[in-house]
């Protein structure tokens, strides 16, 4: 489907509403209005009215079953956010609505703690950000991811973060006895290491020397980080997987890991859009490239193969990304978290061997 061409909003990651796929209406701005009487996207804020905090996944391709979000939306903006598509089921886009809509869990830490203290709860690890992230711009306001860490930390619950915004170097003071516990470990999202290009690509999210820096804040506390590569954009940053993962073991990092571009849904609307409006003379490189470890596709959904693809690039990608943690340091093993301390409200406490 074609949208009308309109100057990328400032600050915003989409540069399109995309349909809805369950919604029969679409809702486009009018291409003859003038930028300067077009309003800007403003950021609205929604009480999440959920009754329940922890989502649980049986997929082989996440090794943990257990995710918590405080958040539904993200304004960083990221244009390939894979999470976009679910902004569909509240009868919002995954474009614009995505990154101006967002559902607040307010109750999240109260509901943690319900669900950690109920005897059906067998102790094991919690990831945080499994969907959205936890530290985006909302939580300086809100602070909801904060709460359930405070939960985490009185419960000794192991946790483990993964997130693109220098905001979690705050609540280092709640990670570090975690981490002490060994029972806490930090993730830090890292896609290029070129500030102008993550300022289009990722607008509202902490800038690249910013994430090295929060790398080396967790370190110095003790606490246990490691560097995503997350996502590989084929044609675009796959280059830069060397330089990020020296950068990060130069802060500190001690593991990494990656995870390659996925398109689901409206998401191809999206990122494409965007590279119409920021990159122009490389999209036919990155879109030939997607579709080589893609199958002649620009999404596959099948386990084992999304999150990596496949094909002669992929491998390349696969290889290139081993040699350089290899050399730089970093295991590329996902770090196991202990329940050995778990507690449940009261002062119960389970060892599991």
């Amino acid at each position: 489907m074609a949208f009308p061409t309109q100057p990328p909003p400032p600050g915003r990651g989409a540069v399109v509403n995309p349909p809805n796929r369950f919604e029969p209406l679409l809702i486009v701005p009018d291409p003859d209005c003038l930028p300067e009487d077009r309003p800007h996207p403003r950021t609205q804020f929604f009480f999440d009215a959920s009754e329940s905090i922890l989502t649980e996944n049986d997929s082989p391709d996440i090794p943990y079953t257990f995710g918590l979000n405080p958040y539904r939306g993200c304004e960083h903006g990221c244009a390939y956010c894979f999470a976009r598509p679910y902004h569909e089921y509240l009868g919002w886009s995954s474009g614009l609505d995505f990154e101006t809509k967002i559902m607040v869990k307010l109750r999240a830490p109260a509901l943690l703690r319900r669900e950690l203290a109920s005897p059906r709860w067998q102790p094991q690890h919690i990831a945080m950000s499994g969907a959205t992230d936890c530290y985006q711009p909302a939580e300086r306001q809100f602070r909801v991811t904060r709460g359930c860490l405070e939960v985490c930390a009185e419960l000794r619950q192991p946790i483990s973060i993964v997130t693109k915004n220098a905001l979690i170097t705050r609540d280092r003071d709640l990670l570090a006895p975690l981490a002490a516990l060994h029972a806490a470990a930090a993730y830090v999202s890292v896609t290029t290491l070129d500030p102008d290009l993550a300022g289009k690509l990722e607008p509202r999210a902490s800038r690249p020397a910013a994430r090295l820096r929060a790398i080396r804040e967790l370190a110095d506390a003790g606490i246990p980080v490691g560097v995503m590569v997350a996502p590989v954009l084929p044609g675009l940053t796959d280059h830069e997987i060397p330089a990020i993962l020296d950068a990060a073991a130069a802060a500190g990092a001690t593991g990494a890991g990656y995870i390659v571009l996925r398109l689901p849904y409206a998401v191809k609307e999206v990122f494409l859009s965007w590279l119409d409006t920021h990159a122009p003379t490389k999209k036919a490189r990155v879109v030939d490239r997607i579709r080589e470890i893609r199958g002649g596709k620009l999404n596959v959904t099948a386990w084992g193969k999304r999150l990596r693809g496949e094909g002669i690039f992929a491998e390349q990608i696969r290889a290139l990304f081993e040699t350089a943690a290899r050399r730089a340091g970093l295991s590329t093993e996902r770090r196991r978290l202990s329940t050995a301390h778990f507690r449940r409200p009261g002062g119960e406490q389970l060892t599991l061997l």
